[in-house]
C-alpha cells in the first residue's frame, strides 16, 4: 500500500493582521489535509501573532514561530525550509487565499510526474474592497 504524502505549507507574516485569517482558514478548508502549516512572525507589531497563536491552540497541525524580530522574507522563507517536516513544500504570503483544491491538484502532479520538481498556480488579484483585478494564469494552465 502507498504511503500518503504530507506537505509543510508555509507562511510567513508581517503585521497582516486583516488578512492572516482568511488565509489559515483557506488552508483549513483544503481538500487534501495531510499537512502541518508554519506560521512564522516575522517581528509583527499587531495582532497578527495573537490570530496566529489562536489558531495554532485549536488544530495540532499548525505551529506558530516567532523569535520578535523583523528580518525580513527571504529569512523567513529559508527558514521555512529548515522547519519543514516534510518533503512537499507550499508557501504562501499572508494576504493570499488557496483554492480549496490547490494542493490536492499539486499533490497530484508531483506524485503522478516524479520527474516534476516544482508546480505553481496563477492567481486572481482582488483590490481593497474584494473586486477582481486582474487574472494570472500559468501557460500550462488547466482546470482539470
Amino acid at each position: 500500500m502507498k504511503s500518503r504524502a504530507y506537505i509543510s505549507i508555509g507562511i510567513p507574516f508581517y503585521n497582516t493582521e486583516n488578512y492572516l485569517e482568511d488565509a489559515i482558514c483557506s488552508v483549513l478548508a483544503q481538500t487534501y489535509q495531510y499537512w502541518e502549516l508554519i506560521l512564522i512572525d516575522d517581528g509583527s507589531s499587531d495582532k497578527s501573532l495573537e490570530i496566529a497563536r489562536d489558531f495554532e491552540s485549536r488544530d495540532t497541525r499548525i505551529r506558530v514561530i516567532s523569535d520578535g524580530l523583523n528580518k525580513k522574507l527571504p529569512y523567513r522563507l529559508n527558514q521555512i525550509v529548515r522547519e519543514a517536516k516534510y518533503d512537499y513544500i507550499a508557501r504562501m504570503d499572508a494576504d493570499d487565499l488557496m483554492s480549496n483544491h490547490r494542493l490536492e491538484k499539486q499533490i497530484q502532479v508531483l506524485e503522478s510526474n516524479k520527474e516534476i520538481d516544482f508546480v505553481t498556480t496563477g492567481c486572481f488579484t482582488i483590490g481593497k474592497n474584494n473586486e477582481l483585478t486582474g487574472v494570472r494564469l500559468g501557460d500550462n494552465y488547466s482546470q482539470s
